[in-house]
């Protein structure tokens, strides 16, 4: 089958599938893997979402009306299952924290161990980060982002998928404030150089490494299971913490 070929085959399985009435999600900053969710993660959704649960159809949020404080905002994108961003939010009781993930399994496992943990300074999306920063929140609101180990697409014909790009680094530095940190994390050295080389390039923003680079993992990030196995295999995590000036 030729390449035109097999693309008019997947076009016609996308038509197909939408008459039917089935949703062909467009992928916008991540892919977004469906699972299924356990009991617990469905009841800590039906039961909570009205006190932790925010909507992209609600538009642009107040964020001093909805944690009742002026605290400091800290947003992560893509939280997978919630517990090092829980961990946080615990850890910090006087900053609040937003988080946004695609994956309802880990939107229901966030909020019930938020729940179980008693945490009141978190909120979460279950949506695509994109459409949350461009209809949501305010430019000039968030004192944090934080990016930790997104998809790598470690193949390089499709390194054109990863979130970090030239035009997101300059919508991350329009949400923070001004001293705000962009702070990014990954386990994959070309994703790293490729991070640093849009920051470095990109305006508005100082690098808070001594070295131009790097930074050492700051206290304020947890360190996951998956780090600790990696790190007893020698593998190397990358952290980026850029300043908007």
């Amino acid at each position: 089958m030729t390449e035109k070929e097999n693309e008019n085959r997947v076009h016609k399985t996308i038509e197909q599938a939408e008459q039917e009435g089935k949703y062909i999600r467009k992928v916008r900053s991540f892919v977004k893997r469906e699972g299924r969710l356990t009991k617990g993660q469905e009841r800590a959704l039906n039961d909570h979402w009205s006190t932790m649960g925010l909507n992209h159809s609600d538009g642009l949020i107040d964020i001093e009306n909805l944690f009742a404080n002026n605290n400091p905002i800290t947003l992560e994108i893509g939280f997978g299952m919630g517990k090092s961003l829980v961990e946080m939010a615990k850890a910090a009781p006087l900053r609040n924290f937003i988080g946004i993930e695609v994956h309802k399994p880990g939107v229901g496992a966030c909020i019930a161990l938020a729940v179980e943990e008693g945490v009141s300074n978190l909120k979460v999306y279950e949506h695509d980060a994109i459409e949350i920063l461009a209809d949501c929140l305010a430019n000039n609101s968030l004192n944090t982002v934080q990016l930790f180990f997104p998809d790598p697409w470690h193949k390089k014909k499709h390194h054109k998928r990863r979130i970090v790009s030239a035009e997101f680094v300059e919508t991350i530095r329009q949400k923070l404030k001004v001293g705000g940190v962009f702070h990014m994390a990954t386990d994959w050295e070309n994703y790293a150089e490729c991070m640093l080389e849009d920051m470095q390039s990109a305006k508005g923003y100082n690098n808070v490494s001594a070295t131009n680079d790097y930074v050492p993992r700051p206290d304020s990030r947890p360190l996951t299971k998956f780090e600790n196995r990696g790190q007893r295999l020698g593998h190397g995590v990358w952290d980026l913490q850029f300043e908007k000036v």
